[in-house]
């Protein structure tokens, strides 16, 4: 595999130049302009890169990739650049043109027959949900940065969000892919079948591999018929084994019409209703743990509120939770997601933090709570624990803040703990057949620490997976596998 070539400043005019004869789109050159594309968003990582370039078409990012395998530079995909594992930052060290999809931006196709909607990589998943929306469909799909995140960032780490449980991972809600292969050609993978069984799956590849295959411009997403009705439930319950209990009931009385089911401790409460000024306790009480439930879908006979309040009910009279709020309108069930979806900010907003984004299965999460958040307070005294995440579908947020006021020295001693508590954490995720990355992609936070808990042979197939689509080594290096 041919490696990237190094930074050389003499030789980036020249470089330039060839680069502008073989791209007639535009170019960012400007260090204030290239700025934004050179860091992620949690100012974490930032590299180095001879331009952002932003094709226009598809066409034009195939020229820009062929260029950059012509000339052993490293291409950087990047969407919106809203990341959590430093996938779409360039290197420092090598010689990067970041390849920025935001001009690729066009609906292709909405079709509401067929229910699948084609669009190229730099449309945010917010438009995508507004496009399907005045064609009178649904794409379920929700992140908390989906007003800037696009499609094909969305793509390339397979994100997730809050609806896995009923509709899975975009993973699930894709039929097909345009991509540009590393060596500068297309492959027209837009086929809007659920059916295709013609060979190996290769929009299955491409997805989750975080720019390191090729780079997908374009998509063919699944579109399914808006719920009729949508409620959601606010639950105090004991504990997180408490909330797994909920979990089943609801479940066996809502089927597929439990849309969501989440997981949330006071701590979590807490900070939204310390940093958001809008929110409020929708509670009384104050409880350990909490449980946001969504359902969806209508039935004349039995509104889907009203079998939501049934499972309450259930729950409360086996002691699964001691109280609970069920929305009973547009504004209350959106205030009662707010409280969820500001927990993030809610924990920037105090400071530095130690995040991890697992999966377990679900029947291991109450003991790995207790027992990792116990292992962490005796190794680790003074921080505090902000747990929260997807319980329906095994995904906790796991993550650690500092002491609540803590001076700059403690806030520095907090910083240095990260790499050992991510190996505790880590270990136990492991030990219980767990993995180390649920929805944010490996990037560079997690690439290293995932090469320790993979076998040699998975480790063998991945690199000859990547050795194959990507000979020259150009695709996203140092990223997903270690160089």
């Amino acid at each position: 595999m041919m490696k990237p070539q190094r930074i050389d400043p003499g030789a980036q005019p020249a470089l330039l130049a060839s680069l502008r004869a073989a791209f007639a789109g535009r170019l960012i050159t400007d260090p204030s302009d290239a700025a934004p594309f050179l860091r992620d968003w949690r100012g974490k990582w930032t590299g180095r890169a001879i331009a952002i370039a932003q094709p226009d078409t598809t066409a034009d990012a195939a020229s820009i990739v062929a260029w950059c395998a012509e000339n052993a530079v490293a291409v950087v995909p990047q969407g919106g650049n809203t990341g959590l594992s430093g996938g779409s930052v360039p290197e420092s060290t090598g010689l990067n043109l970041v390849l920025s999809t935001s001009r690729l931006n066009k609906v292709r196709l909405v079709d509401s027959v067929n229910n699948v909607m084609v669009v190229e990589a730099g449309v945010t998943l917010q438009q995508v949900q507004e496009h399907a929306e005045a064609a009178g469909r649904f794409f379920p799909l929700s992140l908390a940065a989906q007003g800037s995140c696009t499609i094909g960032g969305n793509l390339s780490t397979n994100a997730g969000g809050v609806q896995v449980l009923r509709y899975g991972n975009i993973r699930d809600l894709c039929l097909g892919l345009e991509v540009v292969t590393a060596g500068g050609q297309v492959w027209d993978g837009l086929r809007a079948l659920r059916k295709d069984n013609t060979g190996y799956d290769l929009r299955g590849l491409f997805i989750g591999s975080e720019g390191t295959l090729g780079v997908i411009t374009a998509a063919v997403l699944k579109l399914f018929p808006p719920p009729a009705a949508r409620a959601a439930a606010f639950a105090a319950v004991p504990s997180p084994s408490a909330a797994a209990q909920l979990l089943q009931l609801a479940q066996e009385a809502l089927g597929p019409r439990l849309t969501a089911f989440e997981l949330l401790s006071e701590a979590c409460l807490g900070l939204v209703l310390r940093h958001i000024p809008a929110a409020r306790r929708p509670l009384d009480g104050i409880s350990p743990w909490y449980a946001l439930l969504e359902a969806s879908g209508e039935n004349e006979a039995n509104p889907i509120a009203d079998v939501l309040t049934d499972v309450l009910g259930t729950a409360l009279e086996e002691g699964a939770i001691s109280d609970a709020a069920v929305s009973s309108s547009v504004s209350q069930f959106r205030e009662l997601w707010a409280l969820r979806e500001n927990i993030s900010e809610s924990q920037a907003a105090e400071g530095r933090t130690i995040k991890h984004d697992i999966s377990l299965p679900i029947s291991a999460i109450p003991e790995f709570i207790e027992s990792t958040s116990a292992a962490l307070g005796a190794a680790f005294p003074g921080t505090r624990m902000v747990v929260f995440g997807h319980l329906g579908d095994g995904n906790l947020h796991f993550n650690l803040s500092p002491a609540p006021n803590a001076d700059v020295a403690r806030a520095r001693a907090f910083e240095q703990l990260e790499a050992p508590v991510n190996q505790l954490v880590h270990d136990a995720v492991a030990a219980r057949g767990g993995s180390i990355s649920a929805e944010h992609g490996l990037g560079v936070l997690r690439r290293d620490e995932a090469a320790r808990y993979k076998t040699g042979v998975e480790i063998q197939l991945m690199r000859a997976v990547k050795n194959a689509l990507d000979p020259l080594g150009t695709m996203n290096p140092a990223k997903v596998l270690s160089p």
